[in-house]
């Protein structure tokens, strides 16, 4: 299995490229240079693994034995930061840097972050969203030769292995939905993915070209970019990020939609670099006629409002006694509403990112109350690390310094090891 850049001017690399990296130094995105097609008798098979299983059967498709990296460099809306830490921690053989945006995540998720003070764990807090924060570790992995020298890779949906294992999401869920897999058609299921990055999603267009009959519904809150695109063709940022109760979804520019235009373009990477360099120029694009047609087939969006989240999370608590976290709400309220209509429909799935307990704000404005775990009560009497990347720093210089540090660090650890 080769992998290729979204914007074709990056040699094609193995898997072991892909892992070992972050955006491809044209820019683009890694993706495989081909998805295999899957037969209705693998969907049956596959459809009686337990889950981990199902990962292992899906990933053999796209990868040789698994590498252990030793730098890992991540930048998180939120979520990915603290589950990044937590895989990683006290670890001998990697560094873990993290960005976090400084009052654009809840504090309960800096905490899980900024508590953690372990050698290989280094958080800085960046004075600005998430998506000003990826712009340092983009600039970084531009540079191929620093970033093999270092031995640097990304963690957030940037690097394809995550958007990999986020393809078993979509399998399981249908596996668990579909009324049978005997019909000829297979059933349709659809699958509500709250969505900011869009790294999910893409993981969602990836399944249905490998034949998952799946039909994706995308849920975004009031930062609406992919709700216009899908609607209209309409690729352009607004004015500012609008903070909501949905925080990680809080992102205006969903570079994982570029992987699905590639997808839906039939690999055709001249199209989409031209359209991500008009993108990154302007930060306004409408998509061609034929792009924006295979989108709208394969995707429908709704936009969620802070009212509707709140709403939402009450209504499920009253039905249910089930407390949803925020970003769940944004997708269960997009279910809401196709049962309020008591449209027919396929069997429906709506995704679930994260639990409410990291979101006590989002809780106390739905009125609800919330039975915080004694883990996460511990958190406020920790003592936290931070470094600070103010405006007017150079963030850039910054990350590369510090990873030229952790760099001549290990460089003492080899040399003063025993003969």
């Amino acid at each position: 299995m080769w992998y290729v850049s979204t914007r074709g001017m990056a040699p094609r690399i193995d898997f072991e490229g892909a892992l070992f990296s972050g955006y491809a130094p044209d820019g683009g995105l890694y993706m495989p240079e081909e998805l295999p097609q899957l037969s209705r008798e693998t969907l049956r098979e596959w459809s009686m693994l337990s889950y981990p299983s199902l990962v292992k059967e899906l990933c053999s498709l796209f990868i040789g034995p698994e590498l252990i990296p030793r730098d890992d460099l991540n930048g998180t809306s939120g979520d990915t930061g603290s589950a990044a830490i937590e895989s990683v921690h006290g670890a001998k053989n990697v560094d873990i840097i993290v960005l976090l945006p400084k009052g654009h995540c809840t504090k309960i998720q800096e905490l899980q972050m900024t508590t953690v003070l372990r050698d290989n764990v280094h958080v800085f807090g960046v004075e600005g969203n998430s998506d000003e924060l990826d712009e340092p570790i983009k600039t970084v992995f531009a540079d191929v030769a620093f970033v093999k020298k270092h031995n640097l890779m990304s963690l957030n949906s940037i690097n394809w292995s995550r958007v990999l294992v986020q393809i078993a999401h979509h399998f399981f869920a249908y596996f668990r939905c579909a009324p049978s897999l005997d019909t000829h058609p297979l059933p349709p299921v659809e699958v509500v993915v709250p969505t900011g990055a869009a790294g999910n999603l893409a993981a969602g267009c990836i399944a249905q070209k490998m034949g998952l009959p799946i039909h994706l519904v995308v849920a975004v809150n009031s930062n609406d970019i992919i709700h216009r695109t899908i609607q209209w063709g309409d690729f352009s940022l607004s004015k500012a990020v609008k903070p909501t109760l949905a925080s990680a979804m809080d992102i205006q520019v969903p570079y994982n939609m570029e992987r699905i235009f590639w997808l839906l373009s039939g690999s055709d990477s001249q199209v989409i670099r031209a359209l991500m360099q008009q993108f990154e120029r302007t930060k306004s694009v409408g998509l061609p006629k034929e792009l924006h047609s295979k989108l709208a087939e394969a995707v429908t969006s709704q936009s969620v409002s802070d009212e509707a989240i709140t709403q939402t999370m009450g209504r499920c608590w009253q039905e249910n006694e089930y407390l949803l976290c925020p970003h769940s709400a944004v997708a269960v309220s997009c279910h809401y509403q196709q049962v309020d209509r008591q449209q027919p429909s396929p069997p429906r799935c709506c995704l679930a990112p994260a639990s409410a307990a990291k979101f006590p704000e989002a809780v106390r404005a739905a009125r609800l109350t919330l039975d915080t775990p004694a883990e996460i009560l511990a958190l406020e009497h920790k003592e936290t690390r931070c470094t600070p990347m103010r405006k007017g720093d150079d963030w850039t210089r910054m990350l590369r310094d510090t990873i030229e540090d952790l760099s001549q660090q290990w460089q003492g650890r080899f040399q003063n090891l025993p003969a």
